[in-house]
């Protein structure tokens, strides 16, 4: 493990974000780990920290506007917008589906960065893809703090994790023994 890869577990780790126990994830699947985002995402430093490092990953990719899903994408990708001088615009939530609301445009050939806190399945990413696409922007990349699929998850464009981890995924019908004799939590994402 690098040491960036490291400093960031380190981060998760301290700030309660990687969880240990038996959650159902927002793709149905369950698991012994969860990223809970938001527990990083209250320690403005620590913010600032994996911003600082995922814009690092950047280099050479070229954009205008940042776009996240409501709601774990936010606060980091407000934070990599802030750090690159770019636009923020998001997505939310509106009968279970990702739409652009409140007035946000995007412009015929826009660049357009994708930033997410975790990836596992990638639904809400392609939501977002498929939105910006849709509108003729550009998607040049998925900027992410999160790669937990596996390698499984890709995308039409390139992916750029800070961190990947493969914490195995069960069905709820595959789960194995230890895991199914925990009751399972759905803390959010």
């Amino acid at each position: 493990m690098s040491d960036t890869q490291t400093e960031v577990l380190d981060i998760f780790t301290r700030t309660r974000a990687l969880l240990r126990g038996h959650f159902v994830l927002r793709s149905g699947l369950h698991s012994g780990h969860f990223f809970q985002c938001a527990q990083v995402c209250q320690y403005m430093p620590e913010v600032e920290r994996l911003a600082e490092l995922l814009v690092g990953k950047l280099a050479g990719v070229q954009f205008t506007t940042v776009f996240s899903p409501a709601m774990g994408g936010l606060v980091i990708g407000q934070e990599v917008a802030r750090r690159t001088k770019s636009r923020f615009i998001f997505a939310e939530k509106e009968n279970d589906r990702l739409v652009l609301r409140r007035g946000f445009k995007i412009a015929a050939g826009e660049r357009i960065l994708v930033v997410e806190d975790v990836v596992t399945r990638g639904g809400r990413v392609q939501e977002c893809l498929d939105i910006i696409q849709g509108l003729g922007g550009v998607v040049v990349g998925v900027a992410m703090l999160v790669d937990r699929s596996e390698g499984k998850t890709r995308f039409a464009v390139p992916m750029i994790p800070l961190l990947q981890l493969s914490f195995p995924t069960f069905a709820a019908d595959q789960l194995p023994p230890e895991l199914a004799a925990t009751p399972a939590e759905k803390p959010g994402s």
